[in-house]
């Protein structure tokens, strides 16, 4: 029963619901800075994003590659594992938002595969280097961020010191549409591709697959429900992101958000998952420590390190749990 037609329906349709909890826990990514600087309304900002999200996930399948086969032995699982790493990561993702925390959904899903993963078939089912290599990316990525913000930034005050304010403003009014739809789309390029390496890999377990392939139609999927689940908003992460962690303007919408969407695209292409929340707040967090250390709200910032840092153990035991007690009931 374990590998029966039903459980597999089961996987899609929770990595339906995940990927679209991913659109709107996450939708503050693209759009939280454009927001709060008012370049867009909020109803416009979504809709860009809805739009931009769906074609990024077009643009690739690298990063679904490293998710589905690079982390723990696809041939090795089964569907209740599959289903246990997306309840886990659904659960995770729904308690962070109604707490208004931007954590990452990218760590929840990973950490959940990983400890269904061992609750299936113990830790020899690990792979070591690809874990390694995840880990890397989801620890470096937020501090290349934070860097490339602090020096794109110090370049543009450097750049417009003369200028008048109003014609600053005016400029990356502008200018931060671009950047928000750079990093809209980079959002999409990199976190639909793990719903998509998710559901690959219970078609893999299902039908005995050797070849790690995503087809077309799950691609069409997942693009469309992180389109919808973008399009629903998250207005509680957005508020924390966009107001209470830094005061931006428009010149520090559009370096945070250029700086984020390098990096993330960088990693898309190279197959390297990585948390878009986390690179987001570091670049914003970037921006703001350029004008003065003062000027991040370090408080709300210390929050926000604390959720990236519990969610890895917590979804790695939360979806142990469920995948063990699972195993007990379906048989």
């Amino acid at each position: 029963m374990h590998d029966s037609f039903f459980l597999l329906l089961c996987v899609i349709f929770f990595a339906v619901i995940f990927d679209f909890i991913n659109g709107f826990h996450d939708t503050a990514n693209a759009i939280a800075t454009s927001v709060s600087t008012r370049v867009l309304s909020p109803k416009v900002a979504v809709f860009m994003a809805a739009i931009l999200n769906m074609v990024g996930a077009f643009s690739g399948t690298a990063v679904a590659k490293t998710v589905g086969a690079g982390l723990v032995q696809a041939s090795s699982i089964t569907q209740v594992t599959v289903i246990s790493a997306l309840v886990a990561a659904i659960v995770w993702d729904l308690i962070t938002w109604y707490l208004g925390l931007p954590t990452s959904s990218s760590h929840a899903i990973l950490s959940g595969i990983v400890g269904a993963a061992i609750a299936t078939s113990g830790f020899g089912i690990i792979i070591k280097t690809g874990v390694y290599k995840v880990l890397m990316g989801l620890i470096l990525s937020p501090l290349i961020g934070f860097i490339l913000s602090l020096l794109l930034m110090s370049f543009l005050m450097w750049l417009f010191k003369r200028s008048s304010p109003t014609l600053v403003t005016n400029t990356f009014s502008r200018l931060q549409i671009v950047s928000a739809a750079y990093m809209a789309f980079s959002h999409g390029s990199n976190d639909a591709q793990k719903t998509m390496g998710i559901i690959t890999m219970a078609l893999i377990s299902y039908y005995h697959l050797t070849d790690f392939n995503v087809p077309a139609w799950v691609i069409v999927l997942c693009a469309t429900a992180m389109a919808f689940g973008t399009a629903a908003g998250g207005w509680r992460i957005i508020k924390t992101l966009g107001v209470r962690l830094v005061q931006l303007r428009p010149i520090h919408g559009f370096a945070a958000e250029t700086a984020a969407a390098t990096v993330i695209e960088v990693a898309s292409r190279i197959g390297l998952p990585l948390s878009t929340t986390h690179v987001i707040s570091s670049t914003i967090m970037g921006v703001g420590a350029s004008k003065r250390l003062s000027a991040v709200r370090w408080g709300v910032g210390g929050n926000i390190v604390l959720a990236w840092v519990f969610t890895i153990p917590a979804c790695v035991i939360l979806a142990w749990l469920i995948c063990t007690v699972l195993h007990l009931v379906i048989r």
